[in-house]
């Protein structure tokens, strides 16, 4: 019986993973009275209802027709790296910013993957090994190649970079349950709505498996996606032009992310690298995050994990029903349903002084809310504010209040009581 129980519980943890539309969100507070989005310093190429949004995945291909990419849920064992093309349901540019400013009802503009182009196919890994003089060494003709992939990968990168100006990535990791469509549209909305500053790129995971099991199936999805993940990262480090890497992370997505995070962490340091500056990592957020609050003690804070990164934000939601469930199936608190016992105000204040990690509880969720990041405009709000100005919680630019138990307190109206104006951005860390 208790088994039985726990795959219903798997079943809709991951159902609540998984955005049920896919549509421009509802416009932020930050926007609603019709000002802050920066419509004028958005690159002029980049002003268009169907923008491309970059990928990196290790799904299994599944071909449709000439020209046409399909990823499923099946594991690749080499990358895949390409553009898809976004469809914003808009008539125009300047249709898209109005509706960027007005609600007309709920969900206001759907969002189509119109084309999918693979452009690099990534030898699969490991690449055969040999043993020379007692060392072990990677074959060096297929290295060779896997380094050729590696240089087209950012050469398309360094090519947006010129096309737009743009110096900055962000980059999204979804959580279980996740299509490959979704993980595109949902950072394609991210991205919009913060301005389009940024070149977009999602890694998407072999996540969407089905059945009362997928859950567990997505979780081993993620362990196998974390070395591609960290490839990636160091891809992306090398590109000479490329500035900075800011990072949004949802559900599970949080745990390959960190994980391939904390391996390059250990790397720089073994190598005499300060870690923030070799591997050119911003702001990480971590939304809902499903991860072990002791793991992240123990492997995270342990090492020093937060010394990469600008700021490190965390938005929890205690009452978030697929994280409960989550804390069933595992026995264990998952950070993104924090409570005071679980991160006590005395150790949140050390965070947040030493090592520029933010918890902000997210109000009045609406039922056991798990997809808040992309669909709560008052979230919205804070994440645009956050990659948009770098400013800390609590200044001028991010208005949120801090809570006598020692959370960041983000309440539904944010931030309009306190509205900020951005048409001279800066920051008030």
């Amino acid at each position: 019986m208790q088994i039985k129980h726990a795959l219903m519980a798997s079943a809709l943890v991951l159902a609540g993973c998984v955005p049920q539309s896919i549509s421009l969100a509802p416009p932020p507070n930050l926007y609603a009275e019709g000002h802050n989005f920066p419509n004028e310093d958005v690159p002029l190429v980049l002003q268009t209802t169907a923008p491309r949004i970059f990928y990196l995945t290790d799904r299994l291909s599944e071909k449709e027709g000439a020209g046409a990419e399909i990823y499923g849920s099946g594991r690749s064992e080499g990358m895949a790296f390409g553009t898809a093309q976004v469809q914003f349901g808009a008539s125009s540019w300047d249709d898209l910013v109005t509706r960027t400013y007005i609600d007309r009802g709920g969900r206001i503009s759907r969002l189509n993957v119109s084309a999918v182009a693979e452009s690099v196919q990534f030898n699969p890994v490991p690449l055969s090994t040999l043993r020379t003089d007692g060392a072990l060494i990677f074959d060096p003709d297929e290295e060779d190649v896997y380094t050729q992939e590696g240089r087209a990968f950012q050469a398309a990168i360094r090519a947006e970079i010129l096309r737009t100006g743009n110096k900055r990535v962000l980059l999204y990791a979804h959580g279980v349950g996740s299509g490959f469509d979704k993980s595109v549209t949902t950072l394609a909305n991210l991205w919009h709505f913060a301005g389009r500053k940024s070149i977009p790129i999602v890694f998407s995971w072999p996540a969407g498996n089905g059945g009362v099991l997928g859950y567990f199936r997505d979780r081993e999805a993620g362990d196998f996606s974390v070395f591609h993940a960290k490839e990636m990262l160091r891809l992306l480090a090398d590109i000479p032009e490329l500035e900075d890497i800011d990072i949004v992370a949802h559900s599970r997505g949080t745990d390959v992310m960190t994980k391939a995070l904390r391996e390059q962490v250990i790397f720089y340091r073994g190598a005499g690298k300060p870690p923030k500056l070799a591997m050119k990592t911003g702001t990480l957020i971590l939304a809902a995050a499903d991860l072990d609050t002791g793991v992240v003690r123990q492997r995270l804070q342990a090492e020093r994990f937060s010394e990469a990164f600008e700021q490190i934000n965390i938005y929890i939601n205690p009452r978030d029903g697929a994280l409960r469930l989550s804390s069933i199936l595992t026995n264990e608190q998952r950070l993104g349903a924090a409570t005071t016992e679980s991160l006590p105000p005395a150790e949140l204040a050390r965070l947040r002084k030493s090592e520029l990690v933010h918890v902000i509880r997210v109000e009045n969720v609406r039922g056991g809310g798990h997809s808040y990041f992309r669909d709560n405009p008052a979230v919205l709000s804070d994440i645009v504010l956050a990659l948009r100005t770098r400013a800390f919680p609590g200044g001028t630019l991010r208005p949120l209040e801090l809570g006598e138990d020692g959370f960041w307190q983000l309440h539904p109206n944010y931030p309009l009581e306190r509205l900020p104006d951005l048409r001279v951005e800066g920051s008030d860390r």
